[in-house]
């Protein structure tokens, strides 16, 4: 089995994650992009001993970096996980 901790990177907690905790019980981590839902789902139930019900996930592209018009490179393309709790459950992550 694939190690929890380098499959959840760090939890997202901005304005727009928080509303979603307090809507629909939905949590955002970064993720490793190489990980599928499954990997995800059992690393979150066994570093917060919670239930999921659901997992989605998307690819984000990085964006292009640059100063005066010019761009230079880009920031790498990463993955978030947006994790479904069990009516009840919760996590800390503040």
């Amino acid at each position: 089995m694939i190690d929890p901790y380098r499959v959840i990177l760090r939890p997202l907690v901005t304005e727009k994650s928080m509303k979603g905790v307090e809507r629909r019980n939905t949590y955002c981590f970064r993720v490793d992009p190489k990980a599928n839902k499954i990997d995800i789902r059992r690393s979150v139930e066994t570093i917060f001993k919670v239930h999921v019900t659901g997992v989605r996930t998307m690819n984000l592209r990085g964006k292009a970096r640059g100063r005066f018009g010019v761009y230079r490179g880009k920031s790498s393309d990463w993955k978030k996980a947006l994790v479904t709790l069990k009516e009840g459950d919760r996590i800390e992550v503040i």
